[in-house]
């Protein structure tokens, strides 16, 4: 039986061009082929296929084992899909056979060629598709943490579909989407590798432009000093699309890193900034001292003070001046909020009156009440 040449040649030339070992696809089919066989025949017979990879002949052997021709008459045979007797393996031609002996004896159904085709073209199309989905894994398990450009494909119901690259769909999450943000299809986006996993169906890859790591890579993008590791990032905390901080730190102490992350008229950090629907981002300088720190990490209102909390561990109290107080709360606590997260600690803002200054009516007063 034979698939032919021309079947030989196309399989080398998809092998080829997809990346794949062409004795991977031989293996696969010969495979199928034993089950579209057994099937075939309607029995349990035991088989064995062979394809030569140069001609493209198809041998199918079912493997017999010798029984005596005393103890089963072939009427009789107790497996008659697997077994024979001596005196039919000799009639076969088989003269040297002898009882227990486990013969391979070449089939050639009539019919089974259009089967064999059949069951060579659907095994080909499977193979391709299970070595697309291993090397797509591949490439993407290697690229969680990544910051990539998506276009969004398809956006119906609560799915989010994101087109990377070519072939290669990943899923944004709800909670990995910033709230209000336009997922509109063919919009091009800034996203994070957030997760791959082999499934059943192919490699699932998730994606966020929530994560403080695609924050991250956009500053690694943007500004030099933090790409080349001159200003290093400590930490990073996010509410999608409305408040960042990012506590820095720097290891060239003439470098800003505040000022260089902020750039010339802010131009850095609104390019950040807009990429993530406008998101404000808070840089701050990140300190030893955590007194200084949630001081910093308070920006951008001014703190008068910060007192650690005696009665509890890592707790402090931060004291503004009343036209600062809001400032540092922030919109339904969110400075706060992110204040806290970035540092660590938890905290308390309080309202304290600004030292008066004395006026010339005041002097003039204490100056009467004397006399």
């Amino acid at each position: 039986m034979q698939l032919g040449r021309d079947f030989v040649y196309a399989l080398n030339q998809i092998a080829d061009e997809r990346g794949l070992d062409p004795a991977l696809i031989v293996s696969s089919l010969e495979a199928a082929l034993i089950s579209a066989y057994k099937k075939y025949q309607g029995g349990n017979q035991e088989a064995e296929v062979h394809i030569n990879l140069e001609t493209g002949d198809v041998v199918v052997d079912e493997l017999r084992t010798v029984v005596d021709d005393l103890t089963a008459s072939p009427g009789e045979l107790e497996s008659p899909d697997t077994q024979i007797t001596l005196g039919d393996a000799r009639r076969l031609g088989i003269k040297d056979a002898a009882v227990g002996d486990v013969l391979h004896i070449e089939k050639n159904p009539v019919d089974f060629g259009r089967i064999a085709a059949q069951t060579a073209r659907q095994v080909i199309i499977q193979r391709l598709k299970d070595a697309e989905r291993q090397v797509i894994y591949s490439e993407f398990s290697d690229r969680v943490g990544e910051m990539m450009n998506g276009v969004i494909f398809k956006t119906e119901n609560d799915q989010v579909l994101v087109r990377l690259g070519e072939r290669t769909e990943a899923i944004l999450p709800r909670k990995e989407r910033i709230p209000g943000e336009d997922y509109s299809p063919g919009k091009v986006m800034k996203f994070y590798v957030l997760d791959v996993r082999q499934m059943t169906r192919g490699p699932r890859i998730v994606v966020s432009r929530t994560h403080p790591g695609l924050l991250r890579k956009l500053m690694e993008l943007e500004i030099p000093e933090v790409r080349e590791g001159i200003i290093e990032i400590r930490n990073i905390v996010r509410e999608g699309g409305a408040r960042a901080k990012v506590a820095l730190t720097t290891l060239d102490p003439n470098v800003d890193p505040v000022g260089a992350c902020v750039g010339n008229a802010g131009a850095r950090i609104k390019a950040i900034s807009s990429a993530l629907k406008g998101e404000k981002v808070d840089v701050i300088v990140w300190s030893s001292d955590p007194i200084v720190y949630i001081r910093n990490s308070l920006s951008p209102a001014q703190v008068a003070k910060v007192e650690p909390a005696l009665d509890q561990d890592h707790a402090a109290r931060a004291y503004v001046y009343p036209d600062q107080l809001s400032l540092a709360i922030g919109k339904s606590g969110q400075n706060v909020r992110l204040a806290a997260r970035l540092t660590g600690w938890k905290i308390d803002i309080s309202s304290i009156e600004a030292e008066k200054m004395p006026t010339l009516q005041d002097i003039f007063h204490e100056v009467a009440e004397g006399d």
